[in-house]
This record gives C-alpha cells, structure tokens and sequence, in this order.
C-alpha cells in the first residue's frame, strides 16, 4: 500500500533564518515578503515579524517525524519524494509549513483512501507515544478553492491543551499539498489563519 504524507509532525525548536530564503525552500521563489511556488501556482506573503525556517531545521523535523510515524505504525514510508516548500515561525509554538509531493492517481477515489489514511497514521503516532489528542475532521475553502481540514488538540500530561495543529491538504496539478499551522493561542491562530486565507491560487 503506497502512504502520501501531508506533514511531518515533531515537537523541535525551529531556527528563524535571516540568510537568502531562496536556499531554505525546495520548490518555489522568495521575492522580498512573498513566497511563490510555480508547481501549486500559489502566492503567500510572508508575515512581518516572522522568518523563514532554516532547511537544516526543517529537514531535522521531517527525520524525527519520519522516525516516530514508521516506529509507531510499523511501516517503512519513503520522503524523499517530499519538497518543503515554504516554512516560516513566529517563535518556536507559533510555525507555518507547507509540503507537497507527487501523487500519481491510479484509481478513482485513491486520494480520499489516502486522507483518511494519513489521519489514522497521524492519530496512531500521537497515541503510541502516550500523547492525548482530539481530532476534527472538517472542509475550509482558501481563495475559493476547497480543502480538507484536519484540526489536532494536542494535550500534556496533566490534561491541559499545548498545542493545536490546523492540516490542511488538497490535490493539485498531479501533487499532494499540505499545509500545517501549529499554534498555542487564540492571537496566533488568528495571524496563521489570516496569511493563509489570504493566499493566492492561480
């Protein structure tokens, strides 16, 4: 069975990047405040105030993250095919990521297996890691095109909310695209959530 991940989720701290942002993505264009991937045909700006994520960190939170979603769902999934794309934090809570990788459809209704099958992945690590999460899934429209959303709750051991994480992915031009908004706060949700619902589709 071939696995597609949207993110790759793990709790690291990130390092802002004040070097050429151009050499932190894998895909795309950094112009001044703007990020403009020509394989989605997306547009988003860069917030004031927050920075691009250095590859090396970001790369370091796909290896973890790879690490504990084979460990925990006894699996062997291959990223290399995965591109960063744009990534970019407020502080070390407070991060905005995006992702895409090729996803040849083979059959109808393959990406909709896919997706659910990304949740349950994602669901799995957190538990098998003793860590409590509540999940919503739900639909988002961004720039009038629709995708899906998967909501997390992440909880410490005492019960109280440490984390919520916002995944967003759609199918576009032949590519699986995630996006991943991680956040500890009503004002950082709302300044993640205004970036991104202000980005453009071509």
């Amino acid at each position: 069975m071939r696995i597609y991940l949207l993110t790759i989720i793990s709790f690291l701290i990130f390092a802002s990047c004040k070097t050429d942002p151009n050499k932190q993505v894998d895909e795309g264009k950094v112009i001044e405040n703007k990020y403009h991937s020509e394989e989605i045909g997306w547009t988003i700006e860069i917030p004031k105030g927050w920075d691009v994520t250095k590859r090396n960190e970001s790369q370091n939170r796909e290896d973890k993250g790879l690490k504990a979603i084979n460990e925990a769902n006894e699996i062997d999934y291959d990223a290399s095919g995965l591109k960063q794309l744009i990534s970019f934090q407020k502080d070390r809570f407070h991060i905005f990521s995006a992702t895409s990788e090729k996803f040849e459809l083979e059959y109808d209704g393959e990406y909709e297996e896919n997706k659910k099958l990304v949740k349950e992945i994602l669901y799995n690590t957190y538990a098998s890691n003793g860590i409590k999460v509540d999940t919503i899934s739900s639909k988002e429209n961004i720039n009038d095109l629709e995708f899906d959303l998967f909501h997390i709750k992440v909880y410490d051991s005492k019960g109280n909310i440490m984390l919520y994480q916002d995944l967003y992915c759609r199918y576009i031009n032949g590519l699986d695209f995630g996006v991943n908004l991680n956040y500890i706060n009503e004002k950082g949700k709302n300044e993640l959530k205004r970036v991104w619902k202000n980005s453009k589709f071509e």
